[in-house]
């Protein structure tokens, strides 16, 4: 592994490991508090909306001043605002630190990609890439286990506080081996409205924001429902495992079936998932671990395969800006779903949720196939069609967190 590519996924690792940190303490810091699950959703959903609303304009910030200074500030600024969390004298400043928090992270998505694309040529863009995504997941997973196993011994603040320290020192890593760039970035065409005129791009945008909303319910009020040591709770979170697996092989079948059909097979196993969740909800977890990775990878690499080659980027970007406003708002709304109506009720919203995500992806499917003469080739039958490319492109691989090494556009986020 290159000095670069290891500072890229260093700046992974802190900043998502810091981002999702707080999830499985959310229960001790509702009991803190004196907070309800919606109430203590915030501190994951007050942040991951600030990272949604700030990603685009940072993006275009790295364009007029550098990849990376942007790249530095942004992990820097989180590990210092993650030794403050801690201190944080009522939930009111806790949230407004996470909403700093949140806003810092956004320079590594939005900057970090296109800082390897600049720098790199196409024999070493796919390995450093692979690493600075493994990174990014590794970030999210780790930060969860780390803050979760050990809470019942230091107490989330001093579960914050560790968090804080290990952000802060992959940080210097990234400070001190990040090589300075070598060329000046490249300003992408103007083609947000390519991005934002199809139906099919529009519908995938709000598919994203329904699934998220779904799969960070579940992970938001878990610890509420079993009600047991946060240590415990916390191994929910190696069901990413399962996604990982999952999202490899909804890559094989897109290319196989169809985006569109294997979306919807993918919708309803996340379905399914959480209506098991209400015999066993471990077990419902894990299906709907698995169902949203492989929904998610499909979602995104069919944007990039959709979108017109100029306005690629600008439709990755929407797609992750609907990732995140699905995480924040969805997240808190599905928390306080549980709070008012319990897992049962939780269970209801997210399956109708789920349910018009399903008619959106099937109205997308009908509009592909209604535009498209011969072989669609967005959507083949069987095979791989020829263009425009089902191949997705590195942008498609990388939304905050996404696991995955291959060319299929898979993995979970972080």
């Amino acid at each position: 592994m290159t000095r670069l590519t290891a500072s890229i996924a260093a700046s992974g690792l802190a900043s998502f490991a810091l981002l999702y940190a707080p999830q499985p303490l959310l229960p001790l810091i509702a009991d803190e508090y004196g907070l309800g699950p919606g109430g203590a959703s915030l501190a994951i959903s007050a942040s991951t909306l600030a990272l949604a609303l700030v990603v685009v304009p940072v993006a275009a910030l790295s364009e007029r001043i550098g990849r990376r200074p942007v790249i530095v500030a942004s992990v820097l600024l989180a590990g210092l605002v993650g030794l403050a969390l801690p201190f944080a004298p009522n939930y009111d400043v806790f949230l407004v630190l996470r909403v700093l928090q949140g806003a810092a992270v956004a320079g590594v998505p939005a900057a970090a990609m296109a800082y390897l694309a600049d720098e790199l040529d196409g024999g070493g863009l796919g390995a450093a890439m692979g690493a600075m995504i493994a990174g990014n997941s590794a970030g999210g997973m780790l930060g969860r286990l780390a803050s979760g196993l050990t809470a019942d011994w230091l107490g989330w603040r001093g579960s914050l506080l560790a968090a804080g320290v290990f952000g802060l020192v992959a940080a210097a890593v990234v400070v001190f081996f990040l090589p300075p760039a070598r060329t000046r970035p490249k300003r992408a065409p103007r083609a947000l409205k390519a991005a934002l005129r199809d139906p099919v791009l529009l519908s995938l945008y709000a598919v994203s924001v329904l699934l998220v909303g779904s799969f960070i319910s579940f992970y938001n009020v878990v610890g509420f429902q079993l009600g047991g040591p946060t240590w415990l709770e916390s191994l929910v979170f190696l069901f990413y495992g399962v996604g990982s697996v999952a999202s490899a092989f909804a890559g094989r079948f897109s290319d196989r079936f169809g985006r569109g059909r294997v979306l919807l097979a993918c919708i309803g196993v996340l379905a399914l998932g959480a209506l098991a969740s209400l015999v066993w909800v471990p077990l419902g977890l894990a299906v709907v671990t698995g169902g949203f990775f492989a929904a998610h990878a499909t979602a995104s690499a069919w944007v990039g395969a959709r979108a017109p080659e100029h306005a690629r980027g600008q439709a990755s970007g929407l797609y992750l800006l609907g990732f995140y406003v699905g995480s924040s708002v969805g997240g808190t709304a599905g928390s306080t779903a549980f709070g008012e109506w319990g897992w049962g009720g939780l269970v209801a919203v997210v399956v109708g949720w789920l349910a018009l995500a399903a008619m959106l992806a099937q109205n997308s499917s009908a509009s592909v196939r209604r535009a498209s003469t011969g072989i669609s080739a967005t959507l083949p039958s069987r095979g791989r069609s020829g263009l425009p490319s089902t191949s997705p492109t590195v942008t498609e691989r990388v939304s905050a967190g996404i696991s995955t090494t291959t060319a299929n556009g898979s993995g979970p986020p972080s």
